[in-house]
């Protein structure tokens, strides 16, 4: 086999469903530098033997799809590679080679689905991908049973690599997940995570109220150096991968605000570390700090309320509201929301009623 060199960046790995190692978004960019003394070869036949576990077929969808570019042009299956060709390629990950999905029925939301594509929104606390404690009862899972039940064939053309994710929301935050149904809609949608025209826009409820009332966080994420568990931003740019965030002010209720955020990239907890970093720390969230009172007294009646609002949305207030992306085959942009569920409407509810009631006392305390 001719000498090639091979450079790969692995922006997603299978571990713990809200492991620190696990980016949002699941696809691998790869390049190749050909030997220059490289025969020509099919470009398919060239790099079967070159990228791990994956089938000759994904890899003709992936060229399909324009995934794969040879001096930064794209090609088709039959093009031939030539001595000094570097070979770009975002190709879907693959779970470990002894990792088994059992399927297992779980009732799943379906807000859109045809022959390429399926939306789902998915509740609080499900877990999206098998991980390290974490073995069953997952989205896959359900996802598993749900193609199984639907007598989609396992074999080529029908992706059940991971059951066709292409991306991933942590197991207490609420809202839309997009599938790939065929190995074509994985490596289309896949491109379009890397090319960062994936629509995406969350929900949250953090503590506090921005100076600002829109505004763009683009600074680095990587992990905690005292603390695993968790990411933390470096200004600097010297550490981390880069991570860049929208956010609007949505309603404003001085202890606590709704804000949306726009995702371009897809880190690891990137809203609710972005947010930490911005002095407004997503509320409820235990992981980074959320479940205790950042704003107000921390005695008294307004304690209690805090406890009881904290009761109310016990996990971090975050809900991926809207999705966007152009569909694999139908060459049509298409985009999904979904309403802010129960626990986050009834905590934004009660703050209102809340604020609302202690202007008024303010007022008449004011006119006596």
């Amino acid at each position: 086999m001719p000498f090639y060199r091979i450079m790969k960046n692995i922006v997603s790995q299978n571990t713990d469903q809200d492991s620190i190692e696990m980016s949002e978004e699941f696809f691998e960019h790869f390049s190749i530098t050909c030997d220059p003394k490289q025969t020509p070869i099919r470009i398919d036949k060239f790099l079967i033997d070159r990228v791990e576990r994956i089938s000759r077929n994904k890899l003709q969808e992936a060229i399909k799809a324009g995934n794969i570019l040879v001096d930064g042009k794209t090609v088709k299956s039959n093009h031939k590679v030539k001595p000094g060709n570097v070979i770009s390629m975002v190709l879907p990950t693959l779970p470990a080679d002894d990792f088994e999905f059992v399927p297992e029925y779980i009732p799943l939301d379906i807000v859109f689905e045809d022959e390429e594509v399926l939306v789902i929104n998915k509740p609080v606390g499900l877990v999206v991908h098998p991980g390290v404690g974490n073995k069953s009862g997952t989205l896959v899972n359900g996802l598993t049973y749900y193609f199984q039940s639907k007598k989609m064939p396992l074999k080529e053309g029908n992706n059940f690599d991971r059951a066709g994710l292409v991306h991933r929301i942590d197991k207490d935050t609420s809202g839309l997940i997009l599938i790939a149904k065929t190995d074509f809609a994985m490596a289309h949608l896949s491109k379009q995570f890397f090319d960062h025209s994936i629509e995406r826009t969350y929900q949250a409820i953090v503590w506090g109220q921005p100076d600002e009332s829109e505004g763009t966080v683009d600074m680095n994420i990587g992990r905690n150096p005292s603390d695993r568990l968790q990411n933390i931003v470096f200004p600097d740019g010297d550490e981390g991968k880069n991570a860049v965030t929208h956010f609007k002010l949505i309603r404003g209720l001085y202890y606590v605000s709704l804000v949306e955020c726009k995702l371009e990239t897809g880190r690891t907890h990137q809203i609710r570390v972005h947010m930490k970093h911005l002095g407004h720390t997503l509320f409820g969230d235990k992981r980074y700090g959320g479940d205790k009172i950042l704003k107000g007294t921390i005695f008294g009646n307004y304690r209690q309320f805090v406890e009881k609002c904290l009761e109310i949305c016990p996990r971090q207030a975050l809900h991926a509201k809207t999705i966007g992306f152009m569909h694999p085959t139908k060459n049509v942009w298409m985009q999904f929301t979904s309403e802010l569920p129960q626990d986050m409407s009834d905590c934004l509810a009660a703050w209102e009623k809340y604020v609302s009631e202690r202007k008024t006392k303010l007022s008449k305390n004011d006119v006596e």
